[in-house]
C-alpha cells in the first residue's frame, strides 16, 4: 500500500495497543515509524530494474526479520521516553505495527515475500488497489481524533477506525470472489480455456474489477463492475509473444518476471529490442512494469542490464472512463 496508508495503520495499531499507558502522541509516532520502516528498501539498488522490482518487499517485509527487529525498536522507544517498565508493551505494539505492514501489502497484487529467507514466494491476494481512500480515511480519522487534546472517547474512535478498515478488507475479498465468478462464467460461455485468471480492483475502488485471463499464446482483458446489470463481459484478446517466450523464457530476467508475476506476463519486440511486461499492474496498453531487455544477443549474453520503460496511461481519458465504468455504464473504450 502507499506510504500514507502504512503510516496511518502503524499509528492506529500503536495507539490501540499502548492505550493510555503512554502519551497518545508517542504511540502514534512510534507506530508511524514502524509502519513505514519496511518500505525504506525502495532506496536499495539491487543492480538493475528487474531485480529492484522483484527484491522489493523481500527482506524488509519478512515476518522473520521484522520479528527480530521489534524488540530493538521497542528498547529504543522505551529508553528514549524513560519507560523501561513498559518495554514489553512497546515490544508488542511495535511488533504489530511492523508486521501489519507486509500483511496489508499482501492484500495488493504486487507480491510480498512474507516467508523470506525461507521462501521467496511472492504472496498477493490482489483484492485492494495500492491506494484506496475507503481503507485509509477511517484510519486517519481515528488516529486524528485520538490525538486531539482532552479527546473524549479518542481511543474508541481509533479502534473504530481500525475495525472499519479491516471490515473493508474483508469486503474487498468477497467482492473479488464475486467478480471472479462472473469472469469464469463469461470465459466458459466463450469456450476459452485459460491457464490463469487475475482479478484485481481498478484504481481507488472495489466496485470495478480488471480481469486478465491467460492462455499459452494469448491474454484476454476485461472489466466487470459489481453494479453491472448483467454478467456479460467484453474481452479483448492480445498476443503474449509465445514464440519469444519459447526462445528466451529461460533467460534469468524473463524467468524472474515469469515467477514473480505468477505467469501473468508477455514478451514483445520493437526496433530490434525485446521487452517483458508484467500484466498485473496497469491496463491495456499501458503497464507500470515494462522492461527493456535489449537485443536478443544482449539478452543471451547478459551484457545489458534491463531498464524500466513504464507506459503511462492518458489520465484525462482513462479516469473518466474508469469512473463511468465503475457505476455500471458502458462508455466507449478510452
Amino acid at each position: 500500500m502507499d506510504s500514507l496508508t502504512q503510516i496511518a495503520l502503524g499509528s492506529a495499531v500503536g495507539v490501540a495497543v499502548m492505550g493510555r499507558r503512554t502519551a497518545v502522541w508517542k504511540a502514534a509516532l512510534w507506530g508511524a515509524v514502524a509502519g513505514t520502516l519496511p518500505d525504506l528498501d525502495t532506496f536499495v539498488d539491487h543492480g538493475n530494474a528487474i531485480l529492484n522490482m522483484t527484491r522489493h518487499r523481500a527482506e524488509s517485509h519478512s515476518l522473520f526479520y521484522l520479528t527480530l527487529a521489534a524488540p530493538v525498536l521497542a528498547w529504543l522507544a522505551a529508553r528514549l521516553h524513560g519507560e523501561a517498565a513498559l518495554f514489553k508493551r512497546w515490544w508488542l505494539a511495535l511488533w504489530l505495527a511492523l508486521v501489519t505492514h507486509p500483511l496489508l501489502d499482501v492484500m495488493t497484487v504486487y507480491g510480498t515475500q512474507l516467508l523470506f529467507p525461507f521462501s521467496d514466494y511472492p504472496f498477493g491476494v490482489g483484492s485492494i488497489f495500492i491506494i484506496d481512500p475507503l481503507y485509509t480515511v477511517p484510519l486517519i480519522a481515528g488516529v486524528a481524533w485520538a490525538l486531539r487534546p482532552h479527546s473524549v472517547g479518542g481511543l474508541r474512535w481509533n479502534a473504530a477506525g481500525l475495525a472499519l478498515s479491516t471490515l473493508y478488507l474483508a469486503w474487498s475479498v468477497l467482492a473479488q470472489q464475486q467478480a471472479a465468478q462472473a469472469a469464469r462464467a463469461s470465459l466458459e460461455a466463450r469456450g476459452v480455456a485459460t491457464s490463469g485468471l487475475l482479478v484485481t480492483p481498478a484504481p481507488f475502488n472495489t466496485l470495478l474489477w480488471r480481469l486478465v485471463a491467460t492462455t499459452p499464446t494469448q491474454y484476454f482483458e476485461g472489466h466487470y463492475s459489481l453494479l453491472d446489470g448483467s454478467r456479460r463481459i467484453d474481452w479483448t484478446a492480445h498476443e503474449r509473444g509465445a514464440a519469444l517466450i519459447a526462445q528466451h523464457g529461460s533467460a534469468p530476467s524473463v524467468a524472474r518476471i515469469a515467477a514473480f508475476s505468477h505467469g501473468f506476463y508477455r514478451m514483445s519486440s520493437a526496433d530490434g529490442r525485446l521487452f517483458v511486461t508484467d500484466l498485473r499492474m496497469g491496463l491495456e496498453p499501458a503497464y507500470t512494469f515494462n522492461f527493456n531487455l535489449g537485443t536478443p544477443a544482449e539478452l543471451a549474453a547478459g551484457t545489458r542490464a534491463p531498464t524500466l520503460d513504464s507506459q503511462r496511461p492518458d489520465l484525462s481519458t482513462a479516469l473518466p472512463w474508469l469512473w463511468q465504468r465503475m457505476w455500471g455504464k458502458s462508455p466507449p473504450p478510452a
